[in-house]
């Protein structure tokens, strides 16, 4: 008997030391993780190997640290501006999303609203398209007489509308990850993100609202081209000290055109709206180029460094930009070239791929024969335009 309880006593304490060493063992771990450094900062969508990124990291430290008098930059002068349409959000598929949205407005989703001629706009529109001030005017036509907050809250719905070019893509879904992770990355360090976009601005400001970077940038951080807005009821008057705004008026747009923000004007703007020169610039097209080099000019009182996406990735992306001319000419004018192929490590969330082809185009809807048979004489078939995502 006495034997039989010596073996269980036996028994338990092994069970005891066992559950013990389990236990501390899950603890150890549980302290270790705790302790564990925090991942690199641009690591997790940037390539380990990435020298853009490093270069960012270093700038930061430097540009950061009061200790370092040469470089460090008082968080109030910490000014980082961004364009948007190939630098922060997708280019390079058929057309980007104000254009996608002009088109979707008067083909599919409202064509009742905009002339014939501006849906003719619409339909001519192909890839390799010229997005220049002529088009930006036609963009303005079609919202005439839209209230602000309809013209926002159209712009956030067509965001939800899918892309032909990606399979698994919103249009809001654009967002090249690698520089969302470079948004949040320079805010958490004490810069101010400023968007400036050649979208209009209100589109601009819906989209920045409904993305990964919304955290990051204000409404009044957005600067984009300009529709004409007028208060109801004064739409044709020239001067708007002619009338007052009064509880309950409603702001709309005219149709009018004020001033598309590329090339020089990305300068002006930043001058007029921000005051101040910024001390990063990220662009990639030659309309950014004001904005790059009114940052990196010489009379800029701090450390400044300006960044050039190239888009060079036909696999994951619809890049045809050469690497090796493209980096060449942006070294050559003072940025720091960005390879999308290289650089980035992912691109766009888990399950977006680049689709079998990047451009469907709209066509006419026909009326089967056997209706058309059964019309009235006289009466014309009637055309709907489809819409291609």
């Amino acid at each position: 008997m006495n034997a039989r309880k010596s073996v269980k006593t036996a028994v338990i304490v092994v069970l005891i030391l066992f559950i013990v060493e389990i236990a501390a063992v899950v603890i150890a771990t549980c302290l270790r993780d705790e302790k564990a450094e925090p991942a690199e900062p641009l690591s997790t969508y940037w390539s380990s190997d990435s020298a853009v990124s490093q270069s960012l990291r270093e700038y930061v430290s430097r540009v950061t640290d009061p200790e370092d008098a040469d470089s460090f930059i008082p968080e109030k002068d910490r000014i980082a501006v961004f364009d948007m349409d190939g630098t922060l959000t997708c280019e390079t598929y058929y057309t980007y999303y104000d254009t996608m949205m002009f088109i979707e407005y008067c083909l599919h989703d409202h064509p009742e609203r905009v002339s014939d001629e501006l849906k003719q706009v619409a339909a001519s529109i192909k890839p390799g398209y010229v997005a220049d001030e002529t088009l930006a005017r036609n963009f303005a036509k079609a919202y005439a007489g839209m209230t602000m907050e309809e013209f926002y809250d159209y712009a956030v719905e067509f965001g939800q509308k899918a892309t032909a070019s990606f399979n698994n893509m919103r249009y809001i879904d654009n967002f090249y990850l690698p520089m969302v992770e470079l948004v949040r990355y320079l805010y958490e360090n004490g810069f101010t993100i400023y968007v400036i976009s050649g979208t209009e601005r209100t589109t601009t400001r819906a989209i920045v609202a409904n993305s990964p970077i919304q955290e990051y940038v204000t409404p009044n951080h957005v600067i984009g081209t300009d529709f004409e807005v007028k208060q109801r009821g004064h739409e044709t008057e020239a001067s708007n000290m002619n009338f007052k705004y009064e509880n309950g008026d409603e702001l709309v747009l005219t149709g009018g055109f004020i001033q598309k923000n590329l090339n020089g004007n990305k300068s002006i703007y930043v001058q007029r709206e921000i005051g101040q020169r910024p001390v990063l610039a990220f662009g990639n097209s030659g309309s950014d180029t004001s904005m790059m080099n009114y940052t990196i000019d010489s009379r800029n009182p701090y450390p400044a460094q300006a960044y050039m996406i190239v888009a060079d990735d036909d696999v994951r992306e619809w890049g045809t930009q050469n690497w090796e001319e493209k980096s060449a000419e942006y070294q050559e004018k003072g940025f720091i070239p960005v390879s999308m192929k290289n650089d980035f490590a992912q691109i766009y969330e888990e399950g977006i791929t680049r689709s079998e082809v990047q451009y469907q185009e709209y066509q006419e809807e026909k009326e089967p024969e056997e209706k058309q048979e059964h019309q009235e004489d006289g009466q014309e078939s009637e055309e709907e335009e489809l819409n291609a995502a």
